[in-house]
């Protein structure tokens, strides 16, 4: 009768996760739950800090999960634990003094579609707006699918992804930076 390899044969081999299991279905959403945390928290840092908490509330509940569609459920608890987030923050507002060191003015002489400016656009939204247009615009989820997550009715989704559109296609033209199209 074959054994199970104990501990010091597992250490050795190191043999990583096979597909099919929870572990390694979360850590193949870890690109696209690093790139919505970014834009909502609006910092590299904080986004990291948001990605570590989400991903270890998701592995610590991970029996509350129904077996349907994880990625919906890993970005909802994303969003859910950005809000509360949002929420403490703006009821305790602080500033960090690492925040203020090392300040420069920004150098003019850059491309006129460089990241900053891109990123000062989608900052500019509001947090709701700029939820909706990460989940749909860049996750690629559907109407629905968003409606559901963030438990509002779906031409609340589809007014929100309008109205920040719109705000990001005036606050680039502004900058002299090409408009967003709809993706076909």
């Amino acid at each position: 009768m074959p054994h199970a390899p104990d501990e010091g044969s597992r250490a050795k081999g190191a043999v990583p996760p096979s597909a099919d299991t929870f572990e390694s279905q979360v850590l193949s959403l870890v690109p696209s739950l690093r790139r919505y945390s970014r834009s909502l928290a609006k910092s590299d840092s904080d986004g990291e800090d948001l990605l570590q908490d989400c991903v270890e509330k998701v592995l610590v509940r991970r029996d509350q999960w129904r077996g349907v569609n994880l990625r919906a459920w890993v970005f909802t608890i994303m969003t859910n634990l950005y809000r509360d987030r949002h929420r403490r923050v703006s009821q305790h507002p602080s500033v960090e003094l690492d925040d203020t060191l090392g300040l420069t003015a920004e150098d003019a002489s850059g491309d006129p579609l460089e990241k900053t400016r891109l990123q000062q656009a989608l900052n500019a939204l509001s947090p709701d707006h700029r939820t909706v247009l990460m989940l749909v615009v860049i996750e690629g989820y559907g109407y629905q699918d968003v409606a559901d997550m963030l438990a509002i009715p779906i031409g609340t989704v589809m007014s929100r992804l309008s109205r920040a559109r719109r705000q990001m296609a005036t606050q680039l033209a502004q900058n002299n930076i090409v408009t967003l199209r709809r993706p076909k």
